[in-house]
């Protein structure tokens, strides 16, 4: 089966720090642009960030601009997701996902293929 696997979730206090990563299972994700998405409770899939296939272009929705850094390392077939200074709307169960269409500020999940089954990440005091 062709899909990512997460890892690196868990509990952190506000202003905390966590580094997610994914790697591919079953497929080359060199080609493709990577994003990751999160999904709180009770809401929808909502992108974070994009990086591309590249690693040249990278975009992040504004709520984490600033805050969350993306990378990625074709070698290993992984991305990373680096966020800092967490706050408690962070909270939700993060995705990685694959797309041949350009990078976006706001990445549609339509637009993505590959999933993983997430990571959960929560933020509270």
């Amino acid at each position: 089966q062709s899909q990512f696997v997460e890892s690196g979730g868990g509990s952190v206090q506000p202003g905390g720090s966590l580094r997610l990563s994914c790697v591919a299972s079953g497929f080359s994700p060199d080609y493709y642009g990577i994003a990751w998405f999160r999904q709180a409770p009770g809401k929808g899939r909502e992108g974070v960030s994009c990086i591309s296939a590249s690693g040249g272009v990278r975009t992040y929705t504004n709520s984490v601009k600033g805050r969350f850094s993306i990378s990625r390392d074709n070698a290993k077939n992984t991305a990373t997701l680096q966020m800092d200074s967490l706050k408690a709307e962070d909270t939700g169960v993060y995705y990685c996902a694959a797309t041949y269409l350009y990078c976006n500020e706001s990445p549609d999940p339509a637009d993505y293929d590959h999933w993983g089954r997430g990571t959960q990440v929560t933020v509270s005091s």
